[in-house]
């Protein structure tokens, strides 16, 4: 029996179902699809791109080790289907499943319809804790975690099938190829996994939420993750080896592992949502909000947002910083959306579109759940306003990292640097070599924070929010640790629950 493993986003042969179950039944097939019209969605890029391709020829390289040269075609995946049954019979496809964008579930729906019509048994498998068909939250930790607790699947020894040709991979993705952003690959995977375990993820906890330490004390793991060079199975399970290694030290390794576990359960728990429901990638989550923000956003404040010219420097240092390196560390990336959907009052969905394509490690599943719970449009988070004068002044105190990719602002002197707008010699400056501020932020942020608490009076929003609830938010005890049990219900009177507040970024 001859089996096509159609690779995805699980570009590795470690704990790898589909290659296992593949292999085991007989000759394989290892196929990757480079479909041009998924190079062409708004909310992929050429930085994306090239790490894929990085990722792909890294996997190639295993595979050809393993006997089976890996397959790399180009066209839409039901075509490249098509013309492979012209060169090798084939009974069945077997494939990881996705938690993708609305393009990659549209396009896995024409792969199934296909095979039906061809008479190919197409298996589907689970790599992470995301449950498909999910009922309901209730038990969905118990079954998570029973995941993660399982061993992972052996590489087979050997790899046997057919060898077939493949093609010129064209650029994809235009111009956009990151000066500073991750390399891809499993080997680059293992090689941050063990840093991170053994030296770079002591201070982890402490140290993550600034811009400054968060680049080399994060695990720097996420691309990796979503592009499945390395299962989420295989960080936990090392992670929890490294937690044993470390009972009784005083070093910080105890707390910071047992975030960086928390983060990795927070990682499943929102690509779950989409999962659910994967219309919050378009509308929102609560319906209460659309229409709350401008559906044509002004050009101009999402223009100066993009390049980081809105004259808030801290703002401003971040998105600079995320445009040369394709990532940036979990609060910033809440603080930016943050700024976007509050003080500049533009709609999740324009700025959710840009912030995805920058991110080298743009997971769908987390992304779009993330996005609107930064813009206060689920109906069951707390609203959270960063203000962003604050944040660089908390997270960047010695202004080095500001400074760096705002150089405009070298004149102005440190109690000043976070709003230059207040020092004296403001004028030699602002809107010459760089921007005056484009909002008040004090004012925005209070004419925000009215209109978005002003939508939760009435019975018809406590309604649907209970509904929200009840299907996507996480059930957890007091300390934040996912739990079996329902979640309490709320007494009458009692404000609506603020789940999943403790999370406030993509990144990890």
């Amino acid at each position: 029996m001859t089996s096509i493993v159609w690779f995805k986003r699980d570009l590795r042969a470690s704990d790898h179902a589909a290659l296992a179950r593949a292999a085991a039944l007989g000759h394989v097939v290892p196929l990757y699809v480079y479909e041009p019209d998924y190079w062409t969605q708004p909310d992929v890029s050429g930085r994306q791109c090239d790490f894929v391709k990085e990722s792909v020829a890294d996997l190639a390289t295993t595979l050809a080790r393993m006997g089976t040269p890996l397959v790399v075609r180009v066209g839409r995946v039901v075509d490249v289907l098509d013309t492979l049954r012209a060169e090798v019979t084939f009974e069945r496809l077997i494939s990881h499943e996705e938690t993708g964008n609305a393009w990659t579930f549209a396009r896995d729906r024409e792969v199934g319809a296909w095979c039906r019509a061809q008479g190919v048994a197409w298996e589907e498998m689970a790599q992470s804790g995301v449950v498909r068909r999910l009922n309901g939250r209730d038990g969905w930790a118990k079954q998570r975690n029973a995941y993660l607790r399982k061993p992972q699947i052996e590489v087979p020894e050997r790899l046997n099938g057919p060898v077939l040709a493949s093609d010129a991979v064209p650029a994809f993705g235009g111009d956009d190829h990151c000066r500073l952003r991750q390399t891809g690959g499993r080997a680059q995977a293992l090689s941050l996994l063990g840093s991170f375990l053994t030296q770079r993820g002591q201070t982890y906890r402490r140290d993550m939420s600034s811009p400054v330490t968060g680049e080399t004390s994060c695990s720097r793991l996420s691309p990796y993750l979503a592009f499945g060079c390395l299962s989420g199975r295989e960080a936990s399970q090392a992670t929890a080896v490294r937690q044993r290694e470390v009972i009784g030290t005083r070093e910080g390794w105890g707390s910071s592992l047992k975030s960086f576990q928390a983060r990795l359960a927070w990682r499943d728990h929102f690509m779950q949502k989409l999962e659910d429901e994967p219309a919050l990638e378009h509308r929102c989550l609560h319906s209460a909000y659309e229409g709350l923000r401008p559906r044509v956003p002004d050009a101009a404040r999402l223009a100066a947002w993009q390049a980081g010219e809105t004259g808030l420097p801290f703002v401003d240092a971040c998105m600079r910083y995320l445009d040369a390196t394709g990532w940036l560390n979990f609060r910033m990336r809440s603080m930016v959306m943050a700024v976007a959907s509050y003080h500049l009052w533009l709609d999740w969905r324009d700025t959710g579109l840009h912030l995805a394509r920058q991110f080298t490690d743009f997971e769908p599943g987390i992304h779009w759940p993330q996005v609107q719970m930064q813009s206060g449009t689920t109906g069951m988070n707390t609203i959270r306003i960063y203000n962003p004068v604050k944040q660089g002044k908390d997270q960047d105190p010695t202004g080095v990292f500001t400074r760096r990719w705002v150089p405009e602002l070298a004149a102005v002197p440190d109690e000043y640097l976070q709003e230059p707008w207040l020092w004296a010699g403001a004028a030699q400056i602002l809107d010459t070599s760089y921007p005056a501020p484009i909002v008040d932020v004090a004012e925005a942020a209070r004419h925000a924070r009215e209109k978005v608490w002003s939508v939760r009076r009435g019975d018809a929003f406590r309604s649907e929010a209970a509904r929200v609830v009840d299907k996507h938010a996480s059930r957890k005890d007091p300390q934040g640790h996912f739990v079996d049990d329902r979640a309490p219900k709320r007494r009458k009177g009692s404000p609506l629950p603020a789940k999943d507040s403790r999370q406030l970024g993509f990144e990890f």
